[in-house]
């Protein structure tokens, strides 16, 4: 393979990698996190107050707590324990807990709960 054949193939494969960085990277900081239990929501959360609750349901219980702007579940009656190995969260995919039926999702500062005009 020529020497400029190299070039392009190293120059595209950084380029593939510096977008999927740049798209798969956590967004912003959220503000706020909406817990949704059974498919109802049981609270939005402030995640810049430290606090820490305790979502129960027919199908068992969620201990969540909020800590220096991230939130997790730290104790969960679940068998296998997913959603607490997904640690303190500010941002990024939903923490969940399907055996509980338990969804934390974030919400950003400039979210819109209605429409004007």
């Amino acid at each position: 393979m020529k020497t400029s054949r190299w070039i392009l193939l190293i120059s595209l494969l950084l380029v593939v990698c510096l977008f999927l960085t740049f798209f798969l990277s956590a967004g912003p900081e959220a503000a706020r996190a909406k817990i949704t239990s059974n498919g109802k929501t049981v609270r939005i959360v402030d995640l810049n107050i430290d606090q820490s609750f305790t979502v129960e349901n027919g199908d068992g219980y969620n201990i969540i707590t909020v800590r220096s702007g991230k939130i997790a579940v730290t104790e969960a009656s679940c068998p296998d324990h997913y959603c607490m190995h997904r640690g303190y969260c500010s941002s990024g995919a939903q923490i969940v807990c399907l055996p509980n039926r338990l969804v934390i999702e974030f919400l950003g500062e400039a979210e819109v709960d209605g429409a004007v005009g």
